[in-house]
Order: structure tokens, then sequence, then C-alpha cells
């Protein structure tokens, strides 16, 4: 794994002492890990076989750019970011995300709009069986 998986505890503790604290009015996290069942079948519904675990890696520009971009997002005030690399296993972290902003409605769409690019533009996962 690429480094040491990140504590959301910390990173929370982390935001609410951060300049922009006073800004926020709610904080929402994503873990995304790797599932056994393939992605063929979960998006698709094709036949596809479990997988064991993934081969995942990312380019680090692509995604500081995605961050750039979403720090100019209406209401967003805090992000911050990890991703895993390497051959993950079933149930290995791959992803985690901590978005601020000022109400429910933009965070929402912040993270959607954040892992959604994140995963579209920046990673590159390859299923194992």
């Amino acid at each position: 794994m690429a480094t040491e998986i990140p504590s959301m505890d910390q990173w929370l503790r982390e935001a609410k002492a951060h300049e922009s604290a006073p800004k926020i009015g709610m904080y929402l996290t994503h873990n995304g890990i790797v599932r056994r069942s393939a992605k063929a079948r979960v998006r698709y519904g094709e036949d596809a076989q479990d997988v064991t675990g993934m081969v995942f890696s990312y380019d680090r520009s692509k995604v500081d750019a995605v961050l750039e971009d979403a720090k100019k997002l209406d209401g967003i005030y805090y992000i911050r970011v990890w991703l895993n690399e390497g051959e993950l296993k079933v149930g290995d972290d791959i992803m985690y995300v901590l978005i601020g902003g000022d109400i429910r409605p933009r965070v929402v769409d912040a993270l959607n709009y954040i892992v959604g690019r994140i995963k579209n533009e920046c990673v590159t996962e390859t299923e194992l069986n």
C-alpha cells in the first residue's frame, strides 16, 4: 500500500481547527473500498465473476487539478483527499475524501463532483480474479 491509512477522526479534528471552520455547517466523508463484486456486474448488469482485489494507481497532478477546481465551488471551504495505490485486496481502502461546506446540498454535490472526477479522470483500476 502507498502510505499509512489516515484516521478520519484525526482529519475531522484538524478540519474543525482549520481557519475555515467557522464557515462550515457540515462535513461529509467518503471511504471507497475494494468490493468483491465486479464493476461490470454492479454498474452494467453484466455477467462477471467476483474479484479478489485490484491494482490501483492515480495521477497526482490530475487529482490536484480536480481539487483546485473543486475549491471554486460555492460554499465549499475545506477539502482533503487520500488515495491508496498498488495491489489491493477486497475490503482494502481505495480512497478517503473529507469535504466541509456551508450547507448540505452544496457539500453533497461537491462530494459527487470530486469523487466522480477522480474516478473518471485520474485513476486506473484493474480488477483481479
